[in-house]
């Protein structure tokens, strides 16, 4: 005699939703992650697959060989991604519960919030494959907003680099720039109300 066992009805699975979804009505901020040597592209799929928001920046560099060139991608920032995260502590446990991750850039451990125009200046340049370079660190200068074209809204500081106007955009918190040259576009000083400037 076979005897079957009482059981209550499996549970529908549900679809996986993303670590933010029940907060997504909470204000979400940029923050830094610092990951281990050569570890961004793994932590950014670990984000990838819990449905995290982040963004790591990844650059064109050519490569030359004895036979030929190539142009192999390079993580712009080593060492650093960043995600857009609200304040919800599950969603951090999270992420520092992910192989490769060391911490959050910040008091403590925790993180700061990174101004938005920050994180969206560097997708600007990259979206628009606009030829950059890293660049030191600069904080001090000229703030300015460029105005029209494909960079419209992007702010940096205006500086000369071999003699050609540069706009070095920043990354405060990890003290990271990147530089472009402006020729061409036009910019405006960033407190003032008069007409913009056109870089010679």
């Amino acid at each position: 005699m076979t005897t079957v066992a009482q059981c209550e009805p499996a549970a529908i699975p549900l679809p996986c939703e993303p670590f933010e979804k029940a907060a997504e009505k909470e204000t979400r901020r940029w923050f830094a992650v610092q990951t281990r040597t050569r570890f961004e592209r793994n932590v950014g799929n670990q984000l990838e697959q819990k449905g995290i928001e982040h963004f790591l920046p990844i650059v064109p560099v050519k490569h030359k060989w004895s036979d030929r060139t190539k142009l192999v991608d390079h993580v712009l920032f080593p060492n650093y991604l960043f995600v857009h995260i609200s304040e919800d502590q599950a969603t951090r446990i999270a992420i520092l519960r992910m192989i490769g991750v060391m911490n959050f850039v910040g008091i403590r451990g925790i993180g700061v919030p990174i101004p938005d125009a920050e994180i969206q200046s560097v997708q600007t340049l990259l979206e628009h494959g606009l030829p950059i370079q890293l660049h030191s660190f600069l904080n001090i200068g000229q703030m300015v907003r460029v105005r029209g074209g494909c960079l419209d809204g992007v702010e940096g500081i205006l500086t000369a680099i071999n003699g050609h106007e540069t706009l070095v955009i920043s990354v405060h918190l990890i003290q990271r720039s990147v530089a472009m040259r402006i020729r061409g576009f036009h910019v405006e000083p960033v407190k003032s109300t008069g007409s913009p400037r056109a870089s010679a």
